[in-house]
């Protein structure tokens, strides 16, 4: 096969590939559901992903055992999803994990060390969230059991 064959395939090889991308964006376009279609998958998508991050139930931070559980619970799911190369839920439960900890300090040292730094790096950016919403469990826990506390007292 001479350079002018392999020159003129390569040519029709990428003609054919780009009429098949127009023919797909006007297709694409003049389907009048298009927009509907793309928000409605969107919307899927961010209750999905709202869905997951807030399906964590964070023990009572005064029950140590219950905190050691959770902690020894949320390494485990985090090492074992980011072995299975799920990213986002290795880093949700890690993040989860280090929220709970006596010594984050010491516990992100490790992860420093022993994780990507990609990995790493969404564990830190996601860290103040999940300690808020940690932070706000542990409240709203507190509240409860005073409420339960003053009703008891009441009878």
């Amino acid at each position: 096969m001479s350079w002018m064959n392999l020159r003129v395939a390569a040519g029709l090889a990428g003609g054919l590939f780009i009429a098949y991308c127009v023919y797909f964006d006007r297709k694409r376009r003049c389907d009048p559901m298009f927009k509907e279609k793309l928000r409605e998958r969107r919307a899927a998508a961010r209750k999905k992903e709202e869905s997951s991050f807030s399906s964590t139930e964070f023990p009572d931070l005064r029950d140590q055992d219950a905190v050691q559980k959770f902690f020894i619970q949320e390494i485990q799911l985090g090492e074992e999803l980011l072995g299975l190369g799920d990213m986002d839920g290795g880093v949700e439960h890690l993040t989860n994990a280090v929220s709970v900890c006596a010594q984050p300090n010491q516990l992100l040292q490790v992860l420093n060390q022993t994780l990507p730094p990609q990995i790493f790096q969404g564990i830190i950016n996601r860290l103040p969230s999940v300690c808020q919403k940690s932070a706000a469990a542990a409240a709203s826990a507190a509240t409860n059991s005073s409420s339960v506390m003053v009703e008891d007292d009441v009878e």
